[in-house]
């Protein structure tokens, strides 16, 4: 009672003291009653759907841009090197404020804060196809990611804090999807607007969805006090030492692959100058009284394998979507409107299999543990069977594997979602949100680096073999040159191999994070029961 009552004056600002660490907390905790929890209304419901629509907003908005940015660059007239900083500054600043958000959220509440970021989302928006300068849109892309990055913790917070224990795990599906559908539907938007209306519409999406948004938070959640007394312990040192760490660490492994990595001095400050504040960032929030990250969580097991599992989980995502665009892209120059029918496949059936998970894990008898196997086990296939591909495999080849998603993402993501959050009091949600989502966040950012710098490696590996193997073989040289009509043919069937060989490189360590994070499951995490029913040792 005496931690519970401590984190519980810690989320409301109302008594500011210090904790001792606590003692593990009990493997497998009641989950928190209802009793405190209002009827699920539906002006509460709509509210619910409002913040779902602001959180989808801001994934939608960054993979939208990102993937579009080949064609905004060129209708800026912006080099590669220069447009690479602007998905960089965003992802940058996304990241480190998804940290410090629930903080705020709570100081300002949650509706007021939320409807600033979404309004502030979209005014920069709209401004950053008006950029005069490039120093212009790197400043208004800044922005925009901060304000993006207010919005996903949000959903976590009001999930744990307004949904009945009955309807939690549909709730939690609905957060799923900024994880699973949000990133997907990404594709089939950016082909939709650079191919057919307007490179300006990359930046505009968000405008109308916004609208909606704000009307339905508007209307439905209601307003809480703000507690603007909980500046006067305000955590500056964990902002002043959090947010450039994060924001080094990402700048260092998003420009790492075009800058040569440890090669260079840029990138050698970023990381290492990242890695000592975010040491000193985490040292300062175990003993802070009103920390951003409260650290202690970590003793309850399902939370720390819930954020273990995370890391991989969220790596497996980025692989399994990247891997085949990339491979489309480089083998048979497929653009975004090619490969948006493979993203397609994911995302619409996930508006049904997540929910019909939810159903699953909602059933007592089932054991989130082994639907997580389950589920990791299909991504894990996929990554083996990928890792046969051969330079005639076309958009329809990946139809099949990818098809096994829309069963393994939400039974891996759901199943997560459940053990972090279960038994977890709507006081804690704060810190949870910042936790799950600014490691979830960061992930995505290391596994784009790692696919990029690894791939880059064995490219290069693989196109030294070839060359090698090539120049011992004289007679089919020569055979190869005389029959393709010169060196420039020769040199694009090299580089097509190699391109094949390495993407299934990429697939075979993506099978490998999968069995890795496959083998967690028996070992760490306990049995846990939906959020409306009792474990059996307290009932």
């Amino acid at each position: 009672m005496t931690t519970a009552n401590t984190l519980t004056t810690e989320a409301t600002g109302t008594t500011l003291r210090a904790s001792p660490a606590p003692s593990a907390a009990p493997e497998a905790p009641a989950p928190a009653t209802a009793a405190a929890q209002p009827a699920l209304s539906l002006r509460l419901a709509t509210g619910l759907i409002g913040m779902l629509l602001a959180s989808l907003l801001a994934i939608v908005n960054e993979q939208v841009t990102a993937l579009a940015m080949t064609d905004i660059r060129g209708a800026l007239s912006i080099g590669h090197d220069d447009g690479s900083w602007l998905t960089v500054l965003f992802e940058a600043a996304n990241v480190a404020t998804m940290i410090f958000a629930p903080w705020f959220g709570i100081t300002f509440t949650l509706k007021r804060f939320t409807l600033a970021a979404v309004a502030a989302s979209m005014l920069f928006g709209l401004l950053c196809p008006f950029a005069p300068n490039l120093s212009t849109f790197y400043v208004l892309r800044v922005l925009q990611g901060i304000a993006g990055g207010c919005l996903p913790p949000m959903l976590i917070i009001v999930a744990l804090r307004y949904l009945p224990p009955k309807i939690k795990l549909y709730g939690l599906a609905g957060y799923a999807l900024t994880a699973t559908f949000g990133p997907t539907i990404g594709t089939p938007l950016a082909a939709l607007w650079t191919e057919y209306v307007s490179w300006k519409m990359t930046f505009w999406q968000i405008v109308p969805l916004g609208l909606i948004s704000c009307a339905a938070i508007q209307y439905g959640l209601p307003q809480d006090p703000m507690k603007l007394e909980r500046f006067r312990s305000f955590n500056w040192a964990g902002l002043l030492t959090g947010f450039p760490a994060v924001a080094m660490l990402v700048m260092g492994l998003l420009q790492g692959d075009r800058l040569d990595w440890l090669n260079s001095t840029f990138i050698c400050v970023m990381l290492a100058g990242g890695a000592l504040l975010f040491a000193l960032f985490l040292i300062n929030e175990w003993y802070h009284p009103l920390p951003f990250f409260k650290l202690q969580l970590l003793y309850r097991r399902n939370f720390s394998h819930g954020l273990s599992t995370l890391v991989g989980a969220v790596m497996l995502l980025v692989g399994v979507a990247v891997i085949p665009a990339q491979f489309l892209a480089r083998v048979h120059t497929y653009r975004p409107l090619q490969t948006a029918p493979l993203a397609l496949l994911v995302a619409l059936p996930l508006l049904i299999t997540l929910p019909l998970t939810a159903a699953l894990l909602n059933i007592r008898r089932v054991d989130s543990r082994w639907v997580m196997a389950f589920g990791l086990s299909l991504i894990a296939t996929t990554c083996f069977l990928g890792s046969f591909m051969t330079s005639e495999w076309i958009r329809e080849n990946f139809y099949w594997l990818q098809s096994l998603q829309i069963v393994a993402q939400p039974m891996v993501i759901l199943a997560i979602l459940m053990g972090v959050t279960t038994g977890l009091p709507p006081t804690e949600g704060p810190f949870a949100s910042a936790m799950f989502n600014s490691l979830k966040a960061f992930t995505g950012v290391a596994a784009t680096a790692l696919i990029d710098g690894l791939g880059t490696t064995r490219e290069h590996f693989h196109s030294s073999v070839l060359v090698d193997h090539l120049g011992n073989n004289a007679l089919i040289a020569n055979q190869s040159i005389d029959s393709t009509h010169g060196l420039g043919e020769l040199a694009h069937r090299i580089h097509e191999q190699a391109v094949v060989l390495t993407s299934a490189d990429l697939y075979r360590v993506m099978a490998v994070i999968a069995i890795a994070v496959l083998l967690l499951v028996p070992v760490l995490p306990v049995r846990i029961y939906p959020p409306w029913s009792t474990p059996p040792s307290t009932r």
